[in-house]
């Protein structure tokens, strides 16, 4: 089984250290390289390839959310992870709208970061249950505020099933359970839907169906 090749980015080294001796005993994961500003983990990321950025927001000579949405439109299958203190900051909104596939606080348990990190190789979204209510509580109550007539006819039915489970923070086999169907199939549903709602990942697919209303606020863990 390939390791999972992991570029740090982060202004403290201290915690880029720390962060690499926890990852090694992880056994899944490589750290291949770290970064202190955005600019360079920007170039690293380029050089390295790897497969997960875990990126800080507040780095002096080069934020987090540019970088972010430069290694997106640079290397498209890299996913980038916010991993930050910083728990409600309208930058981690406008991170996961530059293309991070999530965020997890730095108070994070090590097995939960691990697990967290081999669900999104998968296609998971790297968000914990607590940050995730609080993120579609936020364009919830924004999308009450500028509500238009979503244009949602492309979705089958079933799709806006899988598009509502997703947004109250499921995993693909709790939506399989729910709804009774293939894993895979669940899949498959997910990756209509991204291509439908023209967006890259499932953070950008709830946040997209929570502005436009296509999935109301009582939707929220269901």
């Amino acid at each position: 089984m390939k390791p999972i090749r992991v570029l740090l980015a982060d202004d403290h080294s201290l915690f880029r250290k720390g962060l690499a001796g926890l990852l090694a005993r992880g056994k899944r994961f490589q750290v291949v390289g770290d970064a202190e500003n955005g600019v360079e983990a920007l170039t690293k990321a380029k050089e390295l390839k790897p497969d997960i950025v875990l990126m800080d927001i507040s780095m002096p000579g080069g934020n987090g959310i540019e970088a972010t949405r430069r290694i997106r439109q640079a290397l498209p299958s890299t996913r980038v992870v916010i991993l930050t203190f910083l728990e409600e900051d309208k930058r981690l909104f406008d991170a996961i709208k530059a293309g991070a596939h999530g965020y997890l606080l730095k108070n994070v348990q090590p097995e939960a970061l691990f697990k967290t990190l081999v669900g999104i190789m998968r296609g998971e979204a790297a968000i914990s249950r607590n940050t995730a209510a609080k993120i579609l509580h936020e364009f919830a109550e924004q999308s009450l505020q500028r509500y238009t007539e979503p244009d949602h006819e492309q979705l089958s039915e079933r799709e806006l099933e899988v598009l509502r489970l997703l947004t109250a923070g499921t995993t693909n086999k709790q939506i399989s359970n729910k709804l009774h169907i293939a894993e895979n199939t669940v899949k498959n549903h997910l990756k209509a839907i991204l291509n439908k709602l023209h967006v890259e990942n499932r953070v950008q697919a709830a946040t997209f169906a929570l502005e436009n209303g296509i999935v109301p606020k009582a939707s929220q863990g269901e």
